[in-house]
């Protein structure tokens, strides 16, 4: 059978419904770690007997274990207990496919991530890197069986009904994503959109209404969340703001567009003001010249030069960023904005001319008070944590709970 994308419809079987609260508890479960069954019953305002009832039941369906907290010196008295993921309940696996590598982690009730591994590409054929995607699921499905509800996978493109529509940084057109996961059902997300949920659900931008995330890899992509959710589009391209033309024209970018702001804002950008060759890793290329990272890669070593010499190009991408962000902020009206990947060393590098494009570039109105632009808390991690949190959210659905339901226990 081939993957599905998993996607909640809304409507709930009346089987289904039984298992409202249950997940609603799931969800309190993994925002409040070390959370108790008294706070619980409180902030979802349950009644303490039907707390009970259904804490108990979700304990012998191997979703949930109560153990005691850590006790304090002398105290006395029965021992409080905290609710936790129960240790054979459901996993996930996360996969954040990126330009040059991928990385994985398998992902419990709790939102933890464990078991994480990151691997190059060898070859950079679809067929190559999704058979060794592919490879990482069947071990993960040998060790954890049907306990395995679901793969998660962040990539760097546009991913719309299973398939990769376009990535302009892998070169690729039209992949069918569902072979990395057999039977399994799979979760698609564009790798900013999926940051962007980590930083709104669990990182630097909780509790913010509305609030867009940025992130600078290999070009620019990010996200505007509303109350924890991304806005995707109808066709899953929403966010794809490095290919708004707020650049040069006569660039053409690999999407096919003119004038796009990812050309502005990488490694890329920075060899051409630099006056070198385009680098075979325009991110580690950037990095670099950032002092954010190891060295450039060998074919790009004669890139690199003194750091006072990259200053007047570094600060001319620092500002296309800086601008950029404050167009965006005139089109979303965020209350936060976050900035990940590479972007927060871009903007150290070179904070004034950041600073003076973000305020130039906003409306009159936002001058005043604009909103805060601070550095994503998950970094590097951003894509595998929101794949991880669009996956738990599927996997603690009503509907998922309700076939969890109909598994056997393990003798």
């Amino acid at each position: 059978m081939k993957a599905v994308v998993m996607a909640s419809s809304g409507r709930l079987t009346a089987g289904e419904a039984r298992w409202h609260t249950a997940a609603q508890i799931l969800t309190w479960v993994r925002a409040h770690p070390g959370g108790t069954r008294a706070e619980l019953t409180q902030d979802l305002r349950l009644n303490s007997g039907l707390a009970t009832e259904i804490t108990a039941r979700l304990r012998a369906m191997r979703l949930l274990e109560e153990t005691p907290a850590p006790r304090a010196t002398g105290q006395r008295g029965r021992p409080t207990t905290v609710l936790g993921a129960h240790p054979e309940g459901p996993v996930l696996l996360a996969v954040d496919l990126r330009t040059a590598e991928w990385r994985s982690a398998v992902v419990t009730l709790d939102g933890q991530l464990t078991e994480t591994a990151s691997v190059r590409h060898g070859s950079r054929s679809p067929r190559a890197v999704l058979a060794a995607i592919r490879g990482r699921v069947d071990a993960v499905l040998r060790a954890y069986g049907n306990r395995v509800r679901g793969v998660s996978l962040a990539v760097a493109g546009t991913v719309h009904e299973g398939r990769l529509v376009q990535s302009a940084t892998l070169g690729w057109r039209d992949v069918d994503l569902g072979l990395v996961a057999g039977d399994v059902p799979l979760l698609l997300g564009n790798d900013a959109t999926l940051a962007g949920v980590a930083e709104a659900r669990t990182g630097a931008s909780v509790g913010a209404s509305t609030a867009l995330h940025l992130m600078v890899v290999v070009g620019i992509g990010g996200t505007v969340t509303v109350d924890g959710r991304p806005a995707t589009g109808s066709h899953g391209a929403a966010g794809e703001y490095g290919h708004q033309p707020y650049g040069d024209r006569s660039l053409i970018c690999p999407c096919g567009a003119r004038g796009c702001w990812d050309l502005e804002v990488d490694g890329r950008a920075l060899a051409r003001h630099l006056g070198v060759a385009e680098p075979q890793d325009p991110a580690a290329f950037l990095r670099d010249h950032l002092g954010g990272g190891a060295a450039v890669a060998a074919g790009d070593a004669v890139a690199a030069g003194p750091a006072d010499a990259a200053g007047p190009a570094v600060a001319r991408v620092a500002a296309a960023l800086g601008g950029g962000v404050g167009a965006l902020v005139n089109v979303h009206d965020p209350a936060t904005v976050t900035l990940g990947g590479l972007a927060p060393l871009l903007r150290r590098a070179a904070p004034d001319a950041f600073e003076q494009a973000y305020l130039d570039g906003l409306m009159a109105f936002h001058k005043g008070r604009p909103p805060a632009v601070v550095d994503a808390v998950h970094g590097d991690d951003g894509p595998l944590q929101g794949a991880a949190v669009l996956g738990l959210d599927e996997i603690t659905s009503e509907a998922a709970l309700a076939a969890w339901a109909t598994l056997p226990l393990p003798q």
